[in-house]
């Protein structure tokens, strides 16, 4: 019975340094919002000129069609993958009055595995 209780209060102490994070103390460091913590946040922003889109996605956008400035560009960008197989997303810009007003990601399906 001793023993059991012994294993009882050792179970019970490992369990209790689990813990959710602590508030920062006040005026120290503050943790990121969630919205800065995901994977999938795009470096863009509305009202974008087309270079300073190229320069925060870090690729050359390519011309697929419209009239200057309300062009549509595509941008690949290298999402990682294995060393064998680099996976590239395509990521559709739309401009209108020269300032970006909206993109698309185009995820398609990997023509290799069909």
């Amino acid at each position: 019975m001793r023993t059991a209780a012994i294993a009882l209060i050792v179970v019970a102490g490992a369990c209790t340094q689990a813990a959710a994070q602590k508030l920062p103390p006040i005026g120290g460091p503050y943790p990121p919002p969630f919205t800065e913590t995901l994977s999938n946040n795009t470096p863009l922003a509305f009202g974008m000129g087309a270079e300073e889109a190229a320069r925060a996605l870090g690729v050359p956008l390519n011309y697929v069609r419209g009239r200057p400035g309300d062009e549509i560009f595509l941008a690949f960008r290298n999402v990682g993958g294995s060393g064998l197989f680099y996976k590239k997303d395509r990521l559709y810009l739309q401009f209108r009055k020269g300032r970006l007003a909206g993109w698309k990601g185009d995820w398609g399906e990997n023509w290799m595995w069909q």
